[in-house]
C-alpha cells in the first residue's frame, strides 16, 4: 500500500526555524485504510510492521506506528528478505523496534526533496518547460550533463585513419581479418588520407608472409549477482526496459505471484539492494541444480563468492532467485511475458554466477610486407563453462575476434582484398 503519511504536497510542511521538523498529515485517499488499520489493531492482542527491508519500509513502520498508537520501544517489527515460508518463517522469529538511523535517514530524504525542489521547481516549469521539475536528485544530474557537455566542447578532434585486409591463406578457402599494426620504424599512426594512400601503394603487388604465430589460452569468470544498479542497466541492455518498468516487475517477483500447483509464491529476493552477499542455503542449493542440469564439470573448484563495494550497505542477499532450481520455463505459463523476461534475466544471472569459468584458446599471428606488419587475432571457446547459460551485455558493441584458421610461421597467404576507411571517431 506504500506510505500513509507525507509531507502535504500544498505547502513546503517542513518548519525551518525548528531544527527543519518535518509537518505529516494522513496522504489523501488513505483516509479509509488507515480508518480500516487502527479498527484491527484495536482488536488485535499483537500488531507485526512487516513493511519492505529498506529505508522507505522502516519509514512506513515508524509512521505506521504513530498513527496506531504504538509505544517507541514497540518490538514487533519484521522484514522478509524474500516471500517464501522459510523466509517468512526467519522473519517473524526475529522481531526487532524500529531502526530511528533508518527512519531519520529516509527523512532527511524527504526534507531535502522539499527544501531544494519545492522552491526551484516553480521557476523552473515558469522558465524552462511547464511541468518540468527540480530537487535534490535533478539538481546534481543537471549539474553533472553540464560539466560533461563543457568537456566535450572543449575536446579537440584529432584524424585518423586504419588500414585492414582480408588474407587467404595457402591451400585454404578461409578469409580472415587483419589490421595494420606498424612499419620498420614501429608502431604507426596514419593521420590523414595520404598516408593512408602511400601505404596501399607501397603494398601494391606485395607477398605476403606470416612471421609470427602465438597461441594462448585465457580464462573467462561469470558476472556476480545482481545488485539493483546491475539489474536495471542490464534489464534496458537486454530487454528494453526502463528502470521503473524493471522495478515495477521486480516488485511483483518478490511479493509473490500465483504459481499453478504451488500458489502464490516469491520468486525473487528483495531488489532493492547493493550488496553481493549469497546466503550459503542459495549456493547449496544452485550448485545442487547445476550438477543435476549441466553436470560436475561444470562447477567451480570452490562455490564463487563476490565482494561487495566498500560503502555497500550489505542490508541484504544479492537479487536472486528465491528458489535456484525454480526453472523459468517451469513457470512461464503463470508469469505475465515480463514477469517471464525478467525472471529468467535473475535467474540466467545468478545461477551463471555459480558456474566454471569459460576456456577459450587464442592465436595471434603477424603478417608481413614490405617492411609492414598486420596483426590477426582471433580464439575459439574450448569449454563454455557458464557461457553455456548466460553472457552479460555490454553497452556499446565490442570488437569481435572471430576463429582463425590453421597458421604456421613462414606461410605465405593471399591478399583477398584491403580497405583504408577513415573513421568518424575522434580520440
Amino acid at each position: 500500500m506504500g506510505h500513509v503519511r507525507d509531507l502535504p504536497k500544498a505547502r513546503l510542511s517542513v518548519d525551518i526555524k525548528n531544527n527543519f521538523a518535518p509537518k505529516y498529515d494522513i496522504i489523501k485517499g488513505k483516509e479509509k485504510l488507515v480508518k480500516e488499520l487502527k479498527s484491527l489493531a484495536e482488536n488485535s492482542d499483537n500488531v507485526y510492521l512487516a513493511t519492505d527491508p529498506d529505508r522507505e519500509g522502516e519509514a512506513i513502520s515508524w509512521h505506521l506506528a504513530y498513527i496506531l498508537g504504538l509505544p517507541n520501544d514497540y518490538c514487533r517489527r519484521v522484514e522478509f528478505n524474500e516471500i517464501t515460508k522459510s523466509g517468512v518463517q526467519n522473519g517473524m522469529s526475529n522481531p526487532r523496534a524500529i531502526n530511528t538511523d533508518l527512519v531519520n535517514a529516509q527523512q532527511a530524504r524527504r526534507i531535502l526533496d522539499r527544501l531544494v525542489g519545492y522552491k526551484l521547481s516553480p521557476f523552473i516549469s515558469q522558465k524552462i518547460r511547464r511541468g518540468l521539475s527540480a530537487g535534490r536528485v535533478q539538481s546534481v544530474a543537471l549539474r553533472i550533463i553540464v560539466d560533461r557537455e563543457n568537456e566535450i566542447r572543449k575536446f579537440k578532434p584529432e584524424e585518423y585513419w586504419t588500414v585492414d585486409a582480408k588474407f587467404i591463406p595457402k591451400g585454404s578457402r578461409k578469409a580472415f581479418s587483419a589490421s595494420l599494426y606498424s612499419d620498420k620504424n614501429g608502431k604507426i599512426k596514419i593521420q590523414n588520407a595520404e598516408q593512408a594512400d602511400k601505404i596501399e601503394a607501397d603494398l601494391e603487388g606485395a607477398d605476403y608472409v606470416v612471421t609470427k604465430v602465438k597461441h594462448g589460452t585465457r580464462k573467462k569468470s561469470p558476472a556476480p549477482p545482481f545488485i539493483t544498479s546491475t539489474l536495471q542497466q542490464e534489464a534496458s541492455r537486454k530487454l528494453g526496459f526502463q528502470s521503473r518498468r524493471t522495478m515495477k516487475v521486480a516488485q511483483e517477483l518478490y511479493e509473490g505471484v500465483d504459481i499453478e500447483g504451488m500458489g502464490a509464491t516469491g520468486l525473487i529476493t528483495y531488489m532493492r539492494t547493493d550488496s553481493l552477499r549469497i546466503s550459503n542455503v542459495a549456493i547449496d542449493e544452485v550448485t545442487k541444480y547445476i550438477e543435476q542440469a549441466y553436470g560436475s564439470e561444470y562447477l567451480p573448484a570452490k562455490p564463487r563468492f563476490f565482494k561487495s563495494r566498500k560503502n555497500a550497505q550489505d542490508g541484504h542477499e544479492a537479487i536472486r532467485p528465491s528458489m535456484p532450481s525454480l526453472e523459468p520455463d517451469k513457470i512461464k505459463s503463470s508469469l505475465t511475458l515480463d514477469q517471464y523476461k525478467l525472471y529468467k534475466l535473475i535467474w540466467s544471472r545468478f545461477t551463471a554466477s555459480q558456474m566454471a569459468e569459460c576456456v577459450q584458446k587464442t592465436t595471434q599471428a603477424d603478417i608481413e610486407a614490405n617492411g609492414y606488419t598486420f596483426k590477426a587475432s582471433g580464439y575459439y571457446v574450448s569449454f563454455p563453462g557458464f557461457t553455456a547459460l548466460y553472457v552479460e551485455g555490454k553497452d556499446e558493441a565490442e570488437e569481435k575476434s572471430s576463429q582463425l584458421p590453421e597458421l604456421e610461421k613462414d606461410m605465405p597467404v593471399r591478399l583477398k582484398e584491403s580497405q583504408n576507411p577513415c573513421s568518424d571517431r575522434a580520440r
